[in-house]
């Protein structure tokens, strides 16, 4: 079996914590190549209706998401293998060189399928990022040390949460939205410099077996579920041969993916992470997670934007108050559940998220934008609360050995979850926005793209129509996103019941 050794660069048994101790400059290493994840989520949020402004297309702007999210779910499982294998180190610079390269291109794009493409080439490298700088983080600290630690990561967050919505904000509205990328290179090429410069590891190898037949496998049909999701109903009928066909056809290629993992000598997704209920439920709640966290940051600012009538920089920070939240959860989850255990503290977070998600719901065509960022706020909370302890508890019933591919699964379900909850909420929008838009006259539909595209109307593309039109188009716009912060509040009680699956004590390995 593989043996891996963290250090850094200078000493192995620094029991330190701050910046200044031997692992602090690891420690800002990391914080910094999560950063980029943060910073593009953040920042791409608030831009989406300028970047659908500047090169239409509204129908299509989920992909933005789900290609980036799909390509990072489906790498994310073979990087948790390979960094088993080869060690953490090689991997998250791969990781951070990719995303570097997708964010440069994104920045060049000249067309909205470029621009979707360029996207995936980040997510390959994003699948890298965060679930590795993770498991650094539980290679160096113990879990008692996890629960400072955790504060320190969660300050990525914060300060993301402020910075990113403004830089998105400030780009759309005075530059160029194509900043939002390249902010990204300063920010990795530092992170890279300290990385190779102050952390190291001692790796024994021995030859693998990488399961590229169920990586291919697991790609295939997660796409072809994505697909068929998101064209739907606009680019074929739900009941016609392709809107039957590719659904059927992409369950069909992750059934086949599980027979071949149960037969692979390292299958990239063990199957014994299935069968520990701390693992699984672990994994469970991160789909939960992952879906509403995009559902949030995909349709607030459309909607803020879009219904409300503000500016990119009001909508970033009503954003921004999501995740203000969760960093300030999370650098006290830490302390409660090491009072309380893993999962009561992940009860009272989703808990919290159900009562934000719960508040969405009373979000009209003239609420004030102060309440779309306290529920966003509160969720946040919730997020905070439960996303932590339920990642803390999976890497902590783990050895040094399966730390990796265990982390990189509990990714790896929070990012599937992302694509499928945008998927999933991209297809109710478009679909409530088409039918809404069928209803009105065609007089009053003159002019305007056809179906989910006349949403483009109200966020500055196609200038000119009429006050009747653009009430029209907004009122639409409005019922599509009261639908999508449904669909939350449910994905949140599901959310609920999967946590059930933890056991109230996880018995912990150092």
């Amino acid at each position: 079996m593989t043996s891996i050794k963290a250090q850094t660069s200078s000493s192995t048994a620094d029991t330190g914590l701050g910046f200044r101790s031997e692992r602090g400059p690891v420690l800002i290493a990391l914080m910094l190549s999560m950063a980029l994840v943060a910073l593009d989520s953040t920042i791409m949020a608030t831009a989406v209706p300028s970047v659908v402004k500047d090169l239409g297309g509204f129908s299509s702007f989920p992909w933005l998401f789900s290609v980036y999210l799909l390509a990072q779910a489906v790498s994310v499982p073979i990087y948790g293998k390979l960094a088993d294998m080869v060690g953490r180190k090689p991997v998250i610079l791969v990781g951070v060189g990719l995303f570097l390269l997708g964010s440069v291109l994104c920045g060049l794009a000249w067309s909205l399928p470029a621009l979707i493409l360029f996207r995936a080439v980040q997510g390959l490298g994003a699948g890298a990022v965060l679930p590795i700088a993770m498991t650094i983080v539980g290679d160096l600290y113990s879990v008692q040390e996890r629960a400072r630690v955790q504060g320190y990561l969660a300050s990525v967050w914060a300060a993301s949460s402020v910075v990113g919505p403004a830089l998105g904000g400030v780009f759309s509205q005075y530059a160029s939205w194509r900043w939002i990328f390249f902010v990204n290179v300063p920010v990795g090429a530092l992170a890279v410099w300290m990385l190779v410069r102050r952390f190291n590891e001692t790796v024994t190898r021995r030859r693998h077996e990488i399961d590229y037949t169920g990586a291919g496998l697991l790609a295939a049909g997660c796409t072809l579920v994505i697909l068929a999701l998101l064209e739907g109903g606009q680019a074929w009928a739900w009941r016609s041969v392709p809107g039957l066909a590719v659904p059927l056809a992409g369950l069909a290629l992750l059934v086949l993916f599980g027979f071949v993992e149960r037969r692979a000598a390292e299958p990239v997704l063990p199957t014994w992470l299935l069968q520990r209920r701390v693992l699984a439920g672990s994994s469970a709640v991160g789909l939960g997670v992952g879906a509403i966290l995009i559902g949030l940051s995909s349709y607030v600012p459309t909607y803020v934007q879009g219904v409300l009538g503000t500016g990119p920089l009001v909508a970033g920070f009503a954003v921004a108050a999501l995740t203000i939240g969760w960093p300030l959860a999370a650098s006290l989850a830490g302390r409660v559940y090491l009072r309380i255990g893993f999962r009561d503290t992940a009860v009272i977070g989703v808990s919290v998220v159900i009562l934000g998600a719960g508040g969405m719901l009373w979000l009209g065509e003239r609420s004030p934008v102060w309440q779309v960022a306290a529920a966003c706020f509160v969720i946040g909370v919730g997020m905070g609360l439960s996303a932590v302890p339920t990642l803390v508890a999976a890497q902590s019933a783990v050895g040094w050995q399966e730390r990796g591919v265990v982390t990189a699964t509990n990714m790896f379900s929070r990012s599937i979850g992302s694509a499928l909850g945008v998927a999933i909420f991209g297809a109710i929008a478009n679909a409530t926005l088409s039918a809404q838009l069928a209803k009105a006259p065609a007089s009053a539909r003159a002019g305007l793209p056809q179906g989910a595209d006349a949403a483009a109307s109200v966020l500055g593309h196609g200038q000119g129509h009429s006050p009747a039109v653009i009430s029209l188009v907004r009122a639409a716009l409005s019922q599509a996103s009261h639908l999508v912060f449904v669909a939350l509040l449910v994905t949140a009680v599901l959310t609920a019941a999967a946590l059930m699956l933890m056991p109230r004590r996880t018995e912990t390995v150092q």
